[in-house]
């Protein structure tokens, strides 16, 4: 007799009744979000610790998922942030030089959820016909399951929409970043020496953001989110940085608006990145609206209406910004290439400016890097005039 397919461990319910049984690895228990997929074939440990995904659970697309293991170097902040992920196939034992650690183990000792033996085509299928759902992912070692207060936990759950999570994610404190970009075979190395004095707002920013800006010649001091124009404008800052984020940008915006149109009118150059990107456009008079099913992936093309160049992107978010709102004396300046949905705002004449996609990767193509440059030679500008 062949032997018995093993016994689910882990159960994922939709909010609609659907379900889907498999391995579960990681942390043991349940936990309640939105369900997106990420079509990034490298790059897991950090789509996992990007704090842009709070919120939410990761179908990964790619089904070699763990098969590199886990490292300190990529995480993108302290603990991981998405509150688990989908797999096809259950992590293997890591293969790689640069293995500090296996998956498994790394999201138990994070106390992140993991479902594997997934058939994450269907499921993304279900994803873009119907938008981003609700759902309720379990793991018991047991594979004791009570269906129905899964599913009902995953209706109950109240959604994105509305919500502020840049509150949760944000630094506590300002601090001083110097850190630049990996580069073999040193790592990471310590930028010396002045630097264009930048402040970069925290609304759950990405570690390799802030070492690029460090690798574009910035001294960059990270305020929180909740930081005032007064607190920002006291920094004399030659350029304001918005960093990505999870949640409602409108929720958000009900104190980060104030401060950015504070720092607009000091007429100091800004530069925004995903939620910072919507901030922005909030700050200007724009509006923002939930996305049936968000961008997550490395592959997204983008056009630069300015020059014609199509950049292959790295996205997240699940929110975007209306461009029929945009006002008048601020410029659409990308556009996404799969939906037309704006990528990119700047305000005619100044050094304002801000993209919805990722320029620092991670993981990702670096088609965008030239952003930061762009963001250094407008702060040199003005020091020189």
């Amino acid at each position: 007799m062949p032997n018995a397919a093993p016994r689910p461990t882990a159960c994922l319910a939709l909010a609609d009744g659907t379900l889907f049984f498999g391995q579960g690895f990681g942390a043991a228990g349940e936990t309640v979000a939105e369900l997106v997929f990420n079509t990034a074939m490298t790059g897991y440990q950090e789509i996992m610790t990007d704090p842009s995904y709070a919120g939410q659970v990761v179908t990964f697309t790619f089904p070699h998922v763990g098969n590199v293991g886990v490292t300190p170097e990529d995480d993108e902040t302290t603990e991981p942030v998405a509150a688990g992920m989908v797999v096809k196939w259950d992590p293997t034992e890591p293969s790689n030089w640069r293995a500090a650690g296996d998956l498994r183990d790394w999201m138990e000792s994070k106390g992140r959820i993991g479902i594997g033996g997934i058939d994450t085509r269907r499921l993304t299928r279900a994803i873009r016909q119907q938008g981003a759902p609700h759902v309720a992912l379990a793991h018991d070692p047991d594979g004791n399951f009570d269906i129905e207060a899964l599913v009902a936990k995953a209706r109950a759950w109240k959604g994105l929409v509305g919500l502020d999570l840049a509150k949760d994610v944000t630094c506590a404190q300002s601090y001083r970043w110097d850190e630049m970009r990996w580069a073999w075979p040193g790592g990471y190395a310590r930028r010396e020496g002045p630097g264009l004095r930048v402040v970069a707002i925290d609304y759950g920013a990405k570690r390799n953001i802030l070492r690029c800006l460090a690798s574009a010649g910035c001294d960059v001091t990270v305020l929180p989110a909740t930081a005032t124009a007064e607190d920002v404008l006291a920094l004399n800052p030659e350029g304001v940085f918005l960093s990505n984020g999870p949640g409602d940008p409108a929720a958000t915006g009900d104190y980060a608006v104030p401060m950015i149109q504070g720092v607009l009118a000091a007429d100091v150059p800004v530069f925004g990145i995903c939620l910072g990107h919507q901030m922005l456009a909030l700050a200007l008079g724009a509006r923002t609206v939930k996305m049936n099913h968000g961008h997550h992936g490395a592959n997204h093309p983008v056009k630069d209406l300015t020059t014609g160049k199509v950049e292959i992107t790295s996205m997240n978010h699940g929110f975007t910004v209306d461009s029929q709102t945009l006002p008048a004396g601020v410029s659409e300046t990308h556009v996404s290439l799969f939906d037309g949905s704006n990528c990119g705002i700047a305000v005619d004449g100044k050094p304002v400016f801000s993209v919805q996609y990722h320029p620092e990767a991670s993981p990702g193509p670096q088609d965008s890097y030239y952003l930061f440059e762009r963001f250094a030679a407008a702060m040199r500008d003005r020091r020189a005039a």
